[in-house]
């Protein structure tokens, strides 16, 4: 009988890999296997293999060697965002399925690609954007389409985080920017309240003499 768990290999070794994703698989044994790692820094992905007792490792520039192993059956991308599209598209044109960070993409066109990749091989394409599975969240959907708490009229969101100048997330070359990062979760949390889409958006920004702003 095949087995129904699936074979992961995560795309990219950086933070989010590191705090999240990796030592998530402790928790997913029922349905999920860790049995990958492809990273560009040799050093990680010894120390990491290690820990974690992952005997298949590949660099960036074994990938096509690596989606041709039998050694996983999904990706998990977590490379930079303007990284997503080409190493997406080429996981699912080797009948790979794919769970990729989000951002999906940093533009809507290269999303569509990744969308029409999948869709011609027949592989599942899924952004690990995780609130919408929440407890909290989905009583909030719950209780609007059940009317308890009336129409909903306005709606007001924050979400904050500082980084390091040299963090990624600063990087506008690499699809940096506090929209793609943190803001998602004010939109779409705004979007699951209303369960409408943006009409108009404005877009605010200020200085002063903080060095971290």
């Amino acid at each position: 009988m095949k087995s129904s768990r699936v074979r992961y290999a995560v795309v990219g070794l950086g933070h989010i890999a590191q705090v999240a994703v990796l030592p998530a698989f402790e928790h997913a044994t029922e349905n999920s296997e860790l049995t990958a790692l492809i990273s560009s820094d040799p050093d990680k992905l010894h120390e990491l293999s290690e820990r974690y007792g992952v005997k298949n490792c590949f660099s960036y520039d074994e990938y096509e060697t690596a989606l041709r192993s039998n050694t996983f059956d999904a990706v998990y991308i977590a490379l930079p965002n303007d990284m997503h599209k080409k190493y997406a598209i080429a996981a699912a044109n080797a009948g790979i399925h794919v769970l990729c960070e989000k951002p999906m993409a940093t533009l809507k066109d290269d999303c569509k690609q990744m969308i029409a990749a999948a869709k011609s091989n027949n592989v599942k394409l899924m952004v690990a954007y995780r609130l919408h599975f929440e407890r909290t969240n989905m009583r909030t959907v719950e209780a609007l389409e059940l009317g308890k708490i009336g129409i909903p009229k306005l709606f007001n969101s924050s979400f904050t985080l500082q980084v390091r100048e040299e963090n990624i997330r600063t990087q506008r070359e690499h699809g940096g920017g506090p929209l793609y990062d943190i803001g998602i979760y004010c939109i779409n949390a705004a979007r699951y309240v209303f369960q409408e889409e943006p009409i108009e958006l404005v877009a605010l920004a200020t200085s002063g003499t903080d060095f971290r702003f």
